[in-house]
Parts: C-alpha cells; structure tokens; sequence
C-alpha cells in the first residue's frame, strides 16, 4: 500500500462546549469529516471548519448521525427507513451548503458513531445509507470499514467507495471494532496507535486484537480526533507511514490512482 489517507472526525464542539484540536490535526490529517449537528457541532462551528480545512488543503466529508447530541451519537437507535434517509440527506445537504458558501466541495461521506456501526452489521440500514448519499450526489465518496456491510452497499448503489481501517482502535475476529467498554477496544498511547496502523499496513488487512489476520485493501486510516492524544497519534502515524514510503493524499486524489 503505498498510498493512503490520513482522515479524523472534526467540527465536534458544540456552542461553548470545545472538543478536539481541530486546528492541528487540520494540518497532518488529508480528509475531514465533518459533524452535521445532530451528534456534535452547529451551523457556526460547522461553517468554521469548513473554512479552516478548506484553508489547510484538506478535502470535506460530511460526518451524519443519529439525532443524539446528549450521547454523541453513540448510542443505538431503531429509525424507520424514511424518516432515516430523510435524516441524512438533511445533514449531508447542510455540509454541502457550507462547503460551497467557503468556495469548496462536499467530496465525501462518512456516518458516525451507532449509525456506522450498525449500518456495519445490517444490510437493510447499509442501504438506505447508501440510498441517502446517492440521492445526493452519486460521486459523492462513501468512507465505510472494511469488510462491512456498509462498504458492500456503496458498491452495490454504484457509489465510489473508500475502505477504512482504525489506527486507535481494536477489531473482533469477525472484523467489526471491539465495544468501547470492552478492555483494550481503544488504544490511547501514539505508539500504540503507530504499531496497530503498521502491523496492518504490513499484512496487508485487518490485524485483530487475538492476531488473526483478515486479508483486505483498505484506502483511509481514521484518526479519531476527540482524544488528548489526539495530535499526537495522527502526527506519529503520518511520520511513520512516511518513513515506509507511502504518500497521503486526500481521498479523491487517492480514488483517482
């Protein structure tokens, strides 16, 4: 793999509530997805790091969830179909709509949290993700995990799709990211963060935590950006997949190679 892309989850303060040192990791990271309101961020904070990632090169994803701004979007929810699609199409056109006000282009989506995941493990819910970002654009990019049913559906609704792995965190033998309160899911230390992102760079796939490998291109590594070790995870990581002869790029250049 000797291109890739660095991305983080950004825009996720909320009013007066600041979280993430956006500003920094706008300068390592090559993608930003950006929270749409309804987990995190605001229209003032969306518009804001629109513009900061615009100014720093960084290419624009919308980051949707499930409306959950008390549990950051963590948390599982049953959406009937329609009313999901509608959701989403909702906060993909808000971060559309921001992008081009600063001069940009909305050029990528990645769903957030709960949504993800179980979008992940659920054909039907994969699909109407999918549904939603088509309806929109169908270049639109779909940022999704490896070996997901989220990643299948983008492809089967003819989206672009870029296969995603976790540097800070674990994954099960069956491919999907170990619970959050299951010890070892997250990893915090840099080092740590450089070792897991390496070892799968090196074998080419998914690397679980019991050591089994599971065999699959991926394009995007995700930086999660709400950690204290935040910055300093995503800056090792780039140097060290530097240093093994890989350039980064933001996802539609890479998507174009």
């Amino acid at each position: 793999m000797t291109q890739l892309n660095l991305n983080a989850d950004l825009g996720e303060s909320f009013g007066a509530w600041q979280m993430g040192g956006d500003t920094e990791l706008l300068g390592i990271v090559d993608s930003a997805n950006i929270a749409c309101g309804f987990h995190a961020g605001d229209p003032l904070v969306m518009r804001q790091t629109v513009r900061l990632a615009i100014d720093a090169g960084v290419s624009l994803g919308a980051h949707p969830s499930f409306p959950d701004l008390q549990g950051f979007g963590r948390r599982r929810m049953q959406v009937p179909a329609a009313e999901l699609e509608a959701m989403l199409i909702y906060q993909i056109g808000a971060l559309s709509g921001m992008a081009q006000a600063e001069g940009g282009r909305l050029t990528h989506v990645k769903p957030h949290g709960a949504l993800n995941n179980m979008a992940c493990e659920d054909d039907a819910l994969a699909a109407t993700v999918a549904r939603a970002v088509r309806s929109i654009d169908p270049g639109l990019i779909l940022l999704a995990p490896v070996c997901s049913a989220l990643y299948r559906a983008g492809l089967a609704a003819g989206l672009p799709v870029a296969g995603e792995v976790f540097a800070d965190r674990t994954y099960t033998d069956a491919g999907n990211l170990m619970p959050r309160g299951q010890a070892g899911a997250v990893l915090h230390e840099a080092a740590d963060c450089v070792a897991h992102v390496l070892r799968m760079v090196e074998a080419g796939g998914l690397v679980c935590a019991s050591g089994k490998l599971i065999a699959t291109p991926f394009h995007s590594i995700c930086v999660h950006g709400d950690g204290p070790q935040a910055v300093a995870s995503a800056a090792a990581i780039r140097s060290a997949l530097q240093g093994q002869g890989c350039t980064l790029k933001p996802l539609p250049e890479l998507m174009l190679t």
